[in-house]
């Protein structure tokens, strides 16, 4: 929280991540247990961090002293296979489904695969009924198959949550530019994680070479569809003076010494907001 306060991050994202350890029939009472976490430990009295489950929810925040909360899947595993189960956790608050991790799941392969195929059955109906019921679609993870059956069959704009470009760092787990197109042409955004892995080959990591994700996207089209994944929860490695939320101060001062006011805000907040805002609606 002081972090957050410190740089006025107004949204943070908590994803209901299944270990692989977790045994098959187990999955979804274990992601029960996650989202009961977050009501009973996070946003229980809300005088300072409210669950995001609509745009008005999102609206309210820009002026408020508040922060929001948003509940996600990392990987539909906790689903096991099941629709019923997406809308159950739909009701429950999560606003963002991630497909996959880096491995198969009953609705598809994850980046971590080899010869990785698409979408399943399952997979291509759970498209169907996020769009339906206004959740976001994350292909973060998302082996490249599945990304582009996602591009195809979805009709909401789509996000990778936390990805790079992979023209600037060659990962699995970043973007080619003709991905990056498509997101672009769906109207989605790909939020730029720090993970040192994923932005640079180089042992210390620092903001410069973000900015060089920054620039390929603006060469890409982009400046209306980037903004920031951190993905400060799921790593211990970090890029230098980008170590935690309050670092965010630090970022905000180096990008306006190369952007403008404009583009940084969009950045930081609006893309977001746009997308959030047109998929999840009010219900």
């Amino acid at each position: 929280y002081h972090n957050m306060k410190k740089a006025d991050v107004k949204v943070q994202t908590f994803a209901i991540y299944i270990p692989e350890k977790v045994n098959g029939s187990q999955r979804f009472s274990t992601a029960l247990t996650m989202v009961d976490l977050f009501y009973e430990k996070i946003v229980k009295d809300q005088s300072y961090m409210v669950p995001i489950l609509k745009a008005d929810d999102l609206l309210k925040l820009k002026d408020s002293g508040k922060r929001g909360g948003l509940l996600s899947l990392e990987g539909a595993d906790a689903l096991e296979g099941s629709l019923e189960y997406l809308r159950i956790l739909y009701r429950l608050g999560v606003r963002c489904l991630g497909l996959t991790w880096n491995f198969r799941n009953e609705a598809a392969d994850g980046c971590g695969e080899k010869n990785a195929a698409g979408l399943s059955r399952f997979g291509r109906e759970l498209i169907r009924e996020a769009n339906r019921l206004g959740i976001v679609l994350d292909v973060s993870h998302l082996a490249e198959p599945g990304f582009w059956e996602v591009a195809k069959r979805s009709s909401q704009p789509f996000i990778a949550s936390h990805s790079n470009c992979r023209a600037i760092c060659n990962h699995p787990r970043n973007l080619e530019d003709d991905q990056i197109r498509m997101l672009i042409s769906k109207g989605g955004v790909i939020g730029l994680t720090f993970v040192p892995a994923f932005v640079s080959k180089k042992e210390q990591v620092t903001i410069t070479d973000l900015i060089k994700h920054i620039e390929h996207l603006l060469d890409l089209g982009a400046e209306d569809h980037m903004a920031f994944g951190s993905d400060f929860d799921g790593i211990d490695q970090m890029i230098h003076r980008l170590e935690n939320q309050g670092e965010y101060v630090h970022l905000r001062e180096i990008l306006l010494q190369h952007y403008t006011s404009t583009q940084v805000e969009k950045w930081f907040w609006g893309n977001w907001n746009r997308v959030y805002l047109d998929i999840i609606g009010n219900y």
